[in-house]
């Protein structure tokens, strides 16, 4: 049985896996990815979560996420339609990564300030 491999190059122009690069390295995407880590939210609660996130971007990070297999969505028959998003087994394998960016960013952005706090002292002079 002869099968077919397809070598992917993220850094060639027109390789597809830069798509998946252009969603996952979105700064929504990782929040919205730590806040459904621990289950299904509603948009509600995802909204409350990330703070600064307006509705709209909040609507338009879930249908991608969604449109990429990363999030689903599940409409309850209820009375009002209750609404919850959870990560797919895709989504669940992007935990660990959006952790580890999350995590660097926390106990690095002091590293950084004193960084841009330079740069711009010797851009000033």
């Amino acid at each position: 049985m002869v099968t077919n491999t397809i070598s992917y190059n993220v850094y060639h122009k027109t390789c597809p896996s830069r798509q998946v690069l252009d969603i996952i390295a979105n700064k929504w995407t990782a929040l919205v990815i730590g806040q459904l880590a621990d289950g299904p939210r509603r948009f509600s609660v995802l909204k409350r979560g990330i703070d600064g996130i307006s509705q709209k971007m909040l609507t338009q990070t879930l249908r991608e996420l969604e449109r990429n297999g990363i999030v689903s969505r599940t409409i309850y028959a209820e009375v009002p339609p209750r609404v919850e998003y959870a990560l797919t087994p895709l989504g669940q394998s992007l935990k660990k990564p959006m952790d580890a960016i999350r995590d660097w960013s926390e106990a690095h952005i002091e590293q950084i300030n004193t960084a841009q706090h330079l740069y711009q002292q010797r851009s000033d002079v």
